[in-house]
């Protein structure tokens, strides 16, 4: 079993940048695919950002060139670096982990609580 817990969302203004981190326990997830997925208020979760467990990457159109995922296998841990920021990011973050590492287009069986991303014009 995997617990996942994302922190480091915030407040920030339009143009700036926020790291989101995702710590995850219970077990290794060096062998999973892990994800970034988000909400917003009245709007479908969505795929922001994933990563296979050999590094493989798959971004929404709508954040490809502004974020970049990466992971930390020694620290078990999965960031996002999100910059250029703008006011259509704003929503819930959830951190996703995926037992099959090859897969980066649907999520995975564990999911984190979510940390809130608000950006400001």
């Amino acid at each position: 079993q995997v617990q996942l817990v994302e922190s480091g969302g915030g407040l920030v203004q339009a143009g700036g940048s926020l790291r989101l981190s995702c710590a995850a326990s219970g077990r290794t997830v060096i062998n999973y695919a892990m994800g970034w997925y988000r909400q917003a208020p009245g709007k479908q979760r969505e795929l922001a950002a994933a990563i296979s467990a050999i590094g493989i990457t798959s971004y929404a159109d709508s954040v490809k060139g502004r974020f970049t995922i990466s992971r930390d296998n020694a620290k078990n841990t999965v960031y996002l670096y999100m910059n250029s920021l703008n006011p259509e990011d704003t929503a819930v973050y959830y951190c996703n982990a995926d037992s099959r590492g090859w897969r980066i287009d649907l999520p995975g069986e564990f999911w984190g609580q979510g940390t809130q991303v608000t950006v400001s014009s």
